[in-house]
């Protein structure tokens, strides 16, 4: 049972950021697409923004009945702005992955609702591997619903606003699910301390949009970095000193027991 302190940080916190929801943000478009995850029980009460990115707007929704958000009480929605100003970087990333092809040249509202799609595959591709994700829900057009990663309503904090306790071991568990993600043939292409959540001591990697499958020609680019800013942040942050010829190796090598 939660303490009377407890229920009135919430309460406090939740008074806070309601204040912050714009009314009439939404188009019509994307009321007619924020809709069908009423209908479909997903959620059942739109309630306050999280985190405002360049892309995208999160809000935290209450769950529905639907049997996909597994009991959750609350679930995040994520909506991608049509005119994102992040649209060329978007194209980028589209471009050469063969699951999208076909869909190179549309209009950026085309475009837009692509990376939705996108990432809502990449983050089921995650989350089968074992990967520490929030777990998708469903995907309609701008919308994406996932798991939410906090608690008491507030949302898990990015690895860069945290003082780490045990830097080796969060180090070596996103070490991990970079490698279970290649052995999915998938590639985050943008981890970061800005795009890790931590959470009781686990790394939650978020921001699917930009990841790839491994045949995309710059996958192998995009892993290098990925494997580059995590050691350079550990080493600068912790002085926890890893080889980078050593994890790139561990990660793209072959695994019997995965």
């Amino acid at each position: 049972m939660r303490s009377k302190r407890h229920r009135q940080e919430r309460e406090e916190y939740m008074l806070k950021e309601q204040k912050k929801v714009d009314q009439g943000i939404f188009d019509t478009q994307t009321m007619v697409y924020l809709s069908k995850f009423f209908n479909k029980g997903i959620v059942s009460k739109l309630e306050f923004i999280i985190a405002r990115g360049k892309e995208a707007d999160l809000y935290l929704a209450d769950s529905g009945k639907s049997d996909v958000v597994n009991g959750e009480d609350v679930v995040v929605l994520k909506f991608f702005r049509i005119e994102a100003s992040a649209f060329l970087k978007m194209s980028k990333y589209i471009i050469g992955d063969p699951r999208f092809s076909r869909q190179i040249g549309k209009s950026r509202k085309f475009i837009i609702n692509t990376w939705c799609k996108k990432e809502f595959g990449n983050l089921r591709i995650a989350s089968i591997a074992g990967v520490h994700v929030p777990r998708p829900y469903m995907f309609n057009g701008n919308i994406i619903a996932m798991e939410f990663i906090g608690d008491e309503g507030k949302p898990a904090p990015a690895m860069k606003d945290v003082i780490l306790e045990d830097p080796e071991t969060i180090e070596d568990l996103i070490i991990e699910g970079i490698r279970k993600m290649y052995i999915r043939k998938l590639v985050h292409g943008d981890v970061s301390e800005f795009n890790i959540l931590i959470r009781k001591g686990i790394p939650y990697f978020i921001d699917f949009g930009q990841a790839v499958v491994t045949r995309h020609p710059n996958a192998n680019e995009f892993l290098v970095r990925d494997v580059k800013n995590t050691i350079n942040y550990f080493w600068k942050n912790y002085k926890v000193k890893k080889d980078f010829d050593e994890v790139y190796k561990y990660i793209v090598s072959d695994s019997s027991d995965m």
